[in-house]
């Protein structure tokens, strides 16, 4: 018997010997709390939890396997895997289907969302084209990995889907930036963005959308309508106080006041049951995993791992300061998930394989000399 625990110990040693067991623990205890927060916002719903476990479980086996290859098998696959990714992009726009638009693919078991997939593989498209230029990045080098990051943004916009568009391009103009591309650039970027936003105004966006960017400026203006969803959410996030009302006792959930509380408002939900102590606990979590990361990356001994790493981690944290940022009225309302806690399969998914990617430049990098 000692000698089966033993083996089964030394195998279980060997299969996690490239996972990174301190982003691994902070990554298992957001999802707990996820899945704690879930079935209460759920109504205590076991069948949403199985499943959103299930897609953590598939989410877990994607990280393990991405964080077995060696960086530099990673960056041969690349172009493949951006060009791949790409095509469920042209798909949805013809059989997809959405609330407001054609986001998801309809795969019977489940829905796929295909743009989740370009926050993986935009920013490792990037750096593989930016590892293969000279650092930092010149002219005609911003502007082919502009055209690789304004494509599958053009694309996610068509859906439309602006707030994941958004998430996908700062994604690869990360990448841009952990390159050494001067401020001046993005300051450049954010000037013709904001020239060219009355153009968008009266020509490229659809009225739920003015009425978000409305809503953000004065959500009082329509408090029954479309300032409902951002007031009550305040409302959840003052009335938990400092340690909440406890588990499954928040009311703005459960009588159906917050919408959408599993998904895009869940970390309203997780503010009003526990407290400004729960958030900080949960805010502390994503800091050391965004933490981790850019460490990964400032270890790492070449170009494609660092801006890779580094790029993943920060996307990361602007997925979570979207999110936070939406569900407090500091940002419009986008349709961003808070990650690992809102109730969704392929952002899950995607969001660890990214991370198993991170994992695997820890793992796999060279000592010193090249020995």
């Amino acid at each position: 018997m000692r000698q089966i625990l033993r083996w089964l110990f030394d195998l279980v040693v060997r299969a996690l010997r490239t996972v990174d067991l301190p982003l691994l623990g902070a990554l298992l205890a957001l999802m707990a709390i996820g899945l704690a927060v879930l079935y209460s916002a759920g109504d205590h719903s076991m069948r949403m939890v199985l499943a959103q476990g299930s897609r953590f479980g598939v989410g877990l086996v994607a990280m393990w396997a991405l964080s077995r290859m060696p960086a530099s098998q990673l960056r041969n696959w690349t172009p493949m895997v951006y060009g791949v990714s790409l095509l469920p992009l042209l798909l949805v726009l013809l059989i997809g289907t959405g609330k407001h638009g054609r986001h998801w693919i309809d795969l019977k078991v489940f829905y796929f969302q295909p743009a989740e997939l370009l926050k993986l593989s935009l920013p490792m498209m990037v750096a593989w084209y930016l590892n293969r230029r000279a650092l930092p990045p010149k002219f005609l080098s911003v502007l082919v990995a502009g055209v690789i990051i304004a494509v599958p943004t053009l694309l996610i916009l068509l859906q439309p889907d602006f707030g994941t568009a958004m998430l996908v391009g700062i994604s690869g103009a990360f990448a841009l930036y952990l390159a050494g591309l001067p401020w001046w650039w993005f300051g450049a970027a954010f000037g013709g963005v904001a020239a060219v936003a009355p153009v968008a105004w009266f020509w490229l966006l659809r009225p739920y959308q003015k009425d978000r960017i409305l809503t953000f400026l004065n959500p009082e203006s329509d408090p029954l309508g479309t300032g409902w969803n951002i007031i009550q959410s305040k409302i959840a996030i003052g009335a938990g106080g400092l340690t909440g009302k406890g588990w499954l006792q928040g009311s703005q959930s459960h009588l159906n006041y917050l919408p959408e509380h599993t998904t895009d408002f869940i970390f309203a939900v997780l503010s009003e049951e526990f407290g400004w102590l729960g958030v900080a606990v949960v805010l502390a979590l994503y800091l050391f995993v965004v933490g981790r990361c850019l460490w990964i990356a400032a270890e790492a001994r070449d170009g494609y791992s660092r801006l890779i790493a580094g790029a993943l981690g920060l996307a990361f944290f602007v997925y979570v300061i979207v999110n936070g940022g939406m569900i407090a009225g500091l940002l419009p309302v986008v349709g961003v998930p808070m990650p690992l806690l809102s109730y969704g399969g392929t952002s899950a998914v995607s969001l660890l394989a990214g991370l198993g990617v991170v994992m695997a430049v820890r793992a796999h990098r060279p000592v010193h000399g090249g020995r």
